[in-house]
């Protein structure tokens, strides 16, 4: 009994170590595994169709981890957080940011991971809570949205009001249009005679050109002989301008004499002519009155007024 007992013991013993030393296995490879691994959160403000728990995560094509978790924000359900688990070695810098990628036009959707300038530091928790990597909309999202923008812009182009303008327009052409078909032998009549006019103005232009010409080359002839001619009388100018300054020089002192006497006794002279003329027009107006009184002496008789 003393031996059965024994090996009960030792068999408890070694399923015992062997349990413990199997969890410390397990503690030590998830411990390790946590070690390697960096969790970070990343918040996407649209639908993540096709994006699933598991799914891969890359950073500028290459995997560097895989979707831990997607549930809704509890506080703004229109938005996604998806939890990443990262290798530690991923060079996440607080100017990466993520978008939904997918692997063709109808593949499996991933996160691509993009930007991380070298200078920018590293992404790091605050607060013990898991750092959130900045989210910039998909190609998907740009594609939706610039549809659903220019559906709002047809939208408001094939409004009722502009429908009607345009109906209303090409009414406006086909009656323009019949109202040209009709008038299809004046316009016939106009274009010939528009071209019969282009003919006489093209036949115009040449002769006025050629006139032109001809006026051009006779003025470069006589040019030289202009200019000759310009010469010399710019020189002979230049000669009397000498001459008169010469005279001017030779006569100076006889002119300053006249300005100062001769112009002195201008004023008497003009008194004396304004009498003058004062009694030469006394004179006529007499003469013109009684001739023959004013010769012979006798006053001019008196006419006989009957009383």
């Amino acid at each position: 009994m003393e031996t059965r007992a024994n090996y009960v013991l030792i068999g408890a013993f070694t399923l015992a170590a062997a349990a413990f030393m199997l969890l410390f296995g397990l503690w030590a490879a998830k411990y390790t595994s946590d070690k390697d691994w960096q969790l970070y959160d990343v918040i996407f403000d649209e639908a993540v169709t096709g994006l699933t728990e598991g799914g891969s995560v890359q950073y500028n094509g290459i995997s560097v981890g895989t979707v831990d978790d997607l549930r809704l924000d509890p506080d703004d359900p229109r938005k996604v957080i998806a939890r990443v688990k990262l290798r530690a070695t991923t060079p996440v810098k607080t100017d990466t940011h993520a978008k939904l990628s997918f692997t063709g036009l109808t593949g499996t959707a991933f996160i691509q991971l993009t930007g991380g300038s070298p200078g920018a530091p590293r992404l790091v928790a605050r607060n013990d809570e898991v750092p959130v990597i900045e989210t910039e909309a998909s190609a998907l999202q740009n594609i939706a949205e610039t549809a659903n923008k220019l559906v709002t812009r047809l939208d408001k182009m094939l409004s009722e009001d502009n429908i009607r303008n345009i109906t209303d327009t090409l009414k406006h052409l086909e009656n323009a249009t019949g109202a040209i078909a009709d008038q299809r032998q004046d316009l016939g009549a106009l274009i010939t005679n528009a071209r019969v006019s282009s003919e006489k103005l093209s036949a115009t232009l040449d002769t006025t050109q050629g006139a032109i010409a001809d006026i051009d080359r006779e003025l470069v002839d006589k040019l030289p002989g202009l200019i000759a001619k310009l010469d010399s009388t710019l020189t002979r100018l230049d000669s009397a301008a000498g001459n008169a300054n010469s005279l001017l020089d030779e006569n100076r002192g006889a002119i300053r004499h006249f300005t100062e006497d001769g112009l002195a006794q201008l004023g008497p002279t003009l008194e004396e002519l304004r009498a003058l003329v004062r009694d030469l027009r006394r004179i006529s107006t007499r003469l013109d009155d009684n001739p023959a009184g004013y010769v012979l002496g006798r006053q001019k008789p008196k006419e006989f007024e009957p009383e």
